[in-house]
């Protein structure tokens, strides 16, 4: 478990320990990594095991994993939960180190640490793999443009590597939450964002147990909320710069004024809702046009297996008549040359026989 001190990380490790699972914790604060294992082991009576690092160094993955190997420990079930990000303007405001961190910890290490355990979990066939991702992982996100495009690319990597593994008893899942009520907009110097107003309806509990619900199950990816299912399935209907100009707005300061006219919030509005309809309507009629479709499939399939046994029965036909007449010419040619030979036999022994007797005649 990786990002294990605080927000949706730790109640992921909650849940872990109070299922009876031993933790291998990953984070930067040692003092806090050592509070942590106490707890769980007078709460829970866990062995837990501590692993101090900073997931922006470039060794940290390898590093990880080849303290788990020296300990003898066996993963299980890889979280890979630690992420940053950094809030402002990419071209004029933000620290480009913080950037290159931010893609160090929610890039680089969770490929290290997912190529390496998900290597001895394919061997043993066996094993299961959440991934943090964030309904940014399909919405662009301005004012934190790198966080965004790291969560994009932990759910496209995420999606190759299930279909590699599929079959294979080993999972991967990837949750999928909105703004949650943890210290990531602090951290990331977005305070005092309507985001961060949002993210306090959502308690990182809530958002912790729907993604280990879905990683126990085995399922490919996770939505918390209502809101947020609806956010991600209107991003694949409204255009990009409608949804990204959306995702902006959710990350204004709450004292900056709107810039917006009435009339254009009003135009926004009236294209949610419209958005809002056509994904009901769509949701509605899904079964319905999925039996419709998978009738007309099984029409088209049993249609096309009748055609290719009709051929082959045809095919078939043709071969043996084409077989039997061979067949027949062939038995026919043998007989004749069988009746010529005999023939031939008979005659040439009937003339032989006749001058026998001509000569005992004489």
């Amino acid at each position: 478990m990786t990002g294990a001190t605080s927000g949706i990380g730790r109640e992921l490790a909650n849940l872990l320990a109070k299922d009876g699972y031993n933790l291998i914790l990953v984070a930067r604060n040692d003092d806090n990594l050592h509070q942590l294992a106490q707890s769980y082991d007078h709460q829970f009576g866990v062995k837990t095991t501590i692993i101090a690092k900073d997931l922006a160094s470039d060794k940290a993955g390898q590093e990880v994993y080849d303290e788990v190997k020296r300990q003898g420990l066996q993963v299980d079930v890889l979280v890979n939960n630690a992420g940053m990000g950094e809030y402002g303007m990419f071209a004029t405001e933000t620290d480009l180190q913080k950037e290159i961190d931010i893609i160090h910890i929610n890039v680089i290490a969770l490929v290290k640490l997912t190529k390496l355990f998900l290597k001895d979990m394919v061997d043993r066939n066996e094993g299961k793999i959440l991934m943090l991702g964030s309904v940014a992982s399909v919405i662009p996100n301005p004012l934190m443009a790198v966080y965004g495009a790291t969560k994009s690319f932990i759910y496209s990597f995420s999606e190759a590597l299930r279909n590699e593994i599929k079959d294979t008893n080993v999972t991967l899942t990837v949750l999928m939450p909105g703004a949650t009520d943890t210290d990531f907009f602090n951290k990331a110097g977005a305070s005092n964002t309507k985001a961060q107003e949002k993210a306090r309806e959502t308690p990182a509990a809530d958002v912790a147990k729907t993604g280990y619900d879905a990683l126990m199950s085995g399922k490919d990816k996770v939505v918390h909320g209502a809101a947020n299912k609806a956010s991600v399935a209107m991003a694949h209907l409204l255009p990009d710069s409608a949804v990204t100009s959306s995702s902006r707005s959710d990350m204004k300061r709450t004292d900056e004024e709107e810039e917006s006219h009435s009339i254009a919030m009003s135009l926004g509005i009236a294209a949610l809702a419209i958005a809002g309809l056509v994904v009901l309507s769509a949701w509605k009629s899904h079964n319905a046009v999925e039996r419709e479709y998978d009738e007309a499939r099984y029409r088209y399939k049993g249609n096309r297996l009748k055609n290719n046994l009709a051929n082959k029965a045809s095919n078939l036909k043709d071969t043996v008549a084409d077989k039997a007449s061979s067949l027949t010419d062939t038995v026919a040619n043998k007989a004749s040359s069988l009746t010529d030979d005999l023939t031939s036999k008979a005659k040439s022994s009937f003339g032989d026989l006749k001058d026998t007797v001509l000569h005992a005649v004489n």
